[in-house]
């Protein structure tokens, strides 16, 4: 079982920068693909970017070029930098990890709500 735990949501104007963290409850990140996924009402869940367990990374093109997904093996933590941010990145977004040989074992953080308004 593996939990997951998000933060560093907020509000934050137009133009801003966040960073989100996701403490994992263990040494998970050589066995996880790791990403970020975001939410808003009435629409899917969409992958942000995600980062496998050699630490290759992959973004949304909506995102690229503006957020960072990375690792800190140490803290068994994981963050996204989001730069530049805009209103439309306003949304909950949430932390996944997936056994990478197994990957219908996925397990989720709560979500942390990003709001982008000025």
């Amino acid at each position: 079982q593996v939990q997951l735990v998000e933060s560093g949501g907020g509000l934050v104007q137009p133009g801003g920068s966040l960073r989100l963290s996701c403490a994992a409850s263990g040494s998970i990140f050589s066995r996880y693909v790791m990403g970020w996924y975001r939410q808003v009402p009435g629409k899917q869940r969409e992958l942000v970017a995600a980062i496998s367990t050699g630490g290759s990374t992959s973004y949304a093109d909506s995102v690229k070029g503006r957020f960072t997904i990375s690792r800190d093996t140490a803290k068994n933590t994981l963050y996204l930098q989001m730069n530049s941010l805009k209103p439309e990145d306003t949304a909950v977004y949430f932390c996944n990890a997936k056994f990478a040989l197994r990957p219908s074992e996925s397990y989720w953080g709560q979500g942390t709500q990003v709001t982008v308004s000025s």
